[in-house]
C-alpha cells in the first residue's frame, strides 16, 4: 500500500527532445541546529554538482526556528529537494537529458529512515509539511536519499564555521585541484 499512489515527476509537456550525454546530479545536505546565538535559527548548507561539476551551492538561514535537530535537517532537505526539482526542470527545458533520480546525501540517519522507508511513520506533526514533500519527491523517484557520515558530507562547510584544516580538506574535495 503506497501512500502517495503513483505520483510521479513533473515533466514540462513542452520541453525539447533531449539530446547529448545524460546528467547525473549528486546532492549533498547539511543542517546546523540553532547554530545562530541570537535568534537560534538553523543554518542549511546544500551543494549540487552535475556530473563531478559543484554547480550551485547554498547557505541560508533557516526562516522558522526548530526545536529539535530532526526539524531543522529535514528543513534543509525539503530545501534541497525544491532547489533539484527547479535544476531538472531547468536542465530539461534546455533539452539536457538526465540520469535518473538525483543522488541526494544527508548525514542524519533518522532523518534518512523516516524520508526513504515507507514503513516509517513521523512522531512529530510539526515537520509534516517538510516530510510529505520530501517523501512524496522519493515516491516520485525524482532524488534518492542515503546516509553519508558526517565527516564525508561536503555540504557541512557551508553551515558552521571549520577550523583550517578541515575547511583545506573539504574544499579540496569540492574543487578540482591540480598537483
Amino acid at each position: 500500500c503506497d501512500f502517495y499512489g503513483d505520483v510521479q515527476e513533473a515533466i514540462p509537456p513542452n520541453a525539447p527532445e533531449p539530446r547529448g550525454n545524460p546528467v547525473q546530479m549528486t546532492v549533498f545536505v547539511d543542517a546546523n541546529h540553532a547554530g545562530n546565538m541570537v535568534t537560534r535559527r538553523s543554518h542549511t548548507g546544500i551543494l549540487i554538482y552535475c556530473n563531478q561539476a559543484p554547480i550551485i551551492w547554498y547557505s541560508k538561514a533557516q526562516k522558522t526556528v526548530e526545536t529539535s535537530t530532526f526539524g531543522s535537517e529535514f528543513v534543509a532537505l525539503r530545501i534541497a529537494v525544491e532547489l533539484v526539482e527547479a535544476l531538472r526542470y531547468k536542465l530539461r527545458m534546455m533539452g539536457v537529458p538526465l540520469d535518473g533520480p538525483a543522488n541526494l546525501f544527508g548525514d542524519n540517519d533518522s532523518v534518512i529512515t523516516n524520508a526513504t522507508v515507507p514503513e516509517s511513520t513521523l512522531k512529530k506533526k510539526h515537520n509534516a509539511i517538510c516530510y510529505h514533500r520530501v517523501r512524496e519527491a522519493v515516491a516520485a523517484r525524482t532524488v534518492r536519499i542515503a546516509y553519508i557520515p558526517s565527516g564525508q558530507n561536503l555540504a557541512d562547510m557551508f553551515t558552521k564555521s571549520l577550523n583550517g584544516c578541515k575547511l583545506h580538506e573539504c574544499c579540496k574535495k569540492i574543487l578540482y585541484h591540480m598537483g
